[in-house]
């Protein structure tokens, strides 16, 4: 089950302009070469990540993508837009992960089981996702709705369908499949938004390959027993 109609084979790059849609800016959809396009929302990600969009400063992402401002306005013509443009390149990359990590996977328990191992891996190869996600939602930033609208009403209606195939099949124990559905993404989704809390609770840096590493097979082992049809030897 797609969670686009659309899924694109994923670059060393991250983002491609054809997951994006109607949405690119004119001038990234005739750049003859992105280099220059990807450094700068490369470095605008981190800075809205550590600053959120009203402490950013478009001098400040000139600077550090070491880019003229002419140039910086050229590709995109507002802060706001370079705003949008970073978080829908980083959906965009989720959504994409997810279809190829699930696809080929005919019982539901393995879809699951790929869709958590792609959320951790995604996570730690983009690790300002959860603060660029959490801003928005603790702010109530204008781009929540089409957020929720394009990537997670989808997501949950297709966890929901996944769960009710993997009830249907045998393979899950007969539960709530929206409410559970909401359940394994909070499980994924928690870790990561709270690690500014789990550091100070736990005593070491919860974002470390090795701790991250314990939480998803914690997270694994919890869908495994809490969620999975358990068969009699």
């Amino acid at each position: 089950m797609k969670l686009s109609p659309q899924t694109r084979t994923s670059t060393p790059h991250g983002w491609e302009l054809s997951s994006l849609g109607r949405r690119v800016p004119r001038s990234l959809r005739h750049a003859r070469d992105l280099s220059t396009a990807r450094r700068i929302v490369a470095t605008a990600e981190g800075i809205f990540a550590e600053q959120g969009l009203a402490g950013a400063r478009m001098d400040e992402i000139a600077r550090a993508a070491k880019v003229n401002k002419a140039l910086l306005y050229y590709y995109f013509r507002s802060k706001e837009e370079l705003h949008r443009f970073v978080l829908e390149a980083l959906l965009s990359q989720l959504r994409t992960s997810v279809d190829e990590a699930v696809a080929g996977k005919p019982a539901a328990s393995k879809r699951l089981s790929a869709m958590v191992d792609n959320f951790f891996d995604f996570v730690l190869t983009h690790p300002n996702y959860p603060r660029l996600i959490q801003r928005e939602i603790m702010g109530r930033g204008p781009n929540m709705a089409w957020i929720v609208t394009e990537y997670y009403r989808p997501l949950h209606r297709w966890l929901v369908r996944l769960i009710e195939d993997g009830i249907s099949a045998g393979e899950f124990r007969h539960v709530d499949a929206r409410n559970t559905a909401v359940t394994v993404i909070s499980v994924m989704v928690h870790y990561f938004a709270a690690a500014p809390v789990l550091q100070t609770v736990l005593g070491h840096d919860p974002l470390r390959p090795r701790e991250v590493a314990k939480r998803r097979a914690a997270v694994q082992d919890f869908l495994e027993h809490g969620l999975f049809q358990q068969r009699m030897a």
